[in-house]
């Protein structure tokens, strides 16, 4: 963190909870059951309104270690499948209560921890909530089909104290819903008003995206970020956030910024493999 703030730069930590995707055995506690909103079949048991409130109250404690140490920000981990996103999604919260039914009542859970996240850490910390349409098993699904149902999810997070929406896609260029040309981040920015970071593949397009994948990549892709500035120009998102070009190439934002495109390193598989 100190290194990071002698750079000149800014850092956050994502708090998340694995939720029924947590491997049984695993973690400190291997002997604990994993839970979530629902039971599942193998095995993992529904909360109930005392674990969700524990869960809430210790994502509220980690938030508040994390202004302490000294960091600039907080991220929650509401994507993927992990818990905040199985209370979000349908296909794995089936309760009956408050917690669950119409998308409303799915995002109380996420509403809560914001909540007491902001409590926690007060008005003055930037508290940044991650979602996804996709999951990690099941990249096909959407937590909504129309805008409408979008907002019926996102309103209530911003209500509670969401700063800035991070929107995870697998492709930044790819629209989320017909008749717009918005990714998922700018539907974020256009339903809530707030700040939107998006993700997704950056420098990668197309053919360029599979052959990267097979790691068999030329690195042509890694210079095609006019979309990308196009985009950011048009003020459809805020930020963009960068995975796997920087595990690629660690000064990839230092050559982006000095429009030395032509010096990047691609990421590929077997470049991974060779710095292990």
């Amino acid at each position: 963190m100190n290194a990071v703030h002698a750079a000149g730069g800014k850092i956050a930590p994502q708090l998340w909870h694995q939720g029924l995707s947590r491997r049984g055995g695993s973690g400190p506690h291997p002997q604990a059951l994993s839970e979530g909103p629902s039971a599942s079949e193998d095995g993992g048991r529904a909360m109930s309104d005392a674990d969700i409130a524990d869960t809430v109250a210790a994502f509220a404690s980690a938030a508040a270690s994390a202004r302490r140490l000294g960091f600039d920000a907080v991220e929650l981990h509401g994507a993927h499948g992990y818990l905040i996103d199985q209370f979000l999604w349908a296909r794995t919260n089936r309760r009956s209560d408050k917690y669950g039914g119409d998308p409303a009542a799915r995002t109380r859970f996420a509403a809560e921890v914001v909540r007491a996240v902001r409590q926690a850490v007060g008005p003055d910390f930037p508290v940044i909530f991650r979602f996804s349409q996709w999951k990690s098993l099941d990249y096909e699904a959407r937590l909504a089909e129309t805008p409408a149902e979008l907002e019926q999810i996102l309103a209530p997070l911003a209500d509670a104290g969401v700063d800035l929406f991070h929107a995870s896609t697998r492709r930044y260029w790819q629209t989320e819903f017909a008749d717009s040309d918005l990714n998922l981040a700018g539907w974020a920015r256009k339903l809530t008003g707030l700040p939107t970071i998006s993700v997704g593949s950056v420098g990668l397009s197309g053919a360029d995206f599979m052959a990267q994948l097979r790691g068999n990549s030329d690195g042509a892709a890694t210079e095609r970020l006019e979309p990308l500035l196009r985009r950011m120009q048009d003020d459809e998102f805020d930020l963009i956030a960068v995975g796997r070009a920087l595990l690629g190439d660690p000064d990839w934002t230092a050559k982006v910024r000095a429009g030395r495109l032509h010096e990047l390193r691609p990421f590929s598989r077997t470049s991974m493999q060779s710095l292990a």
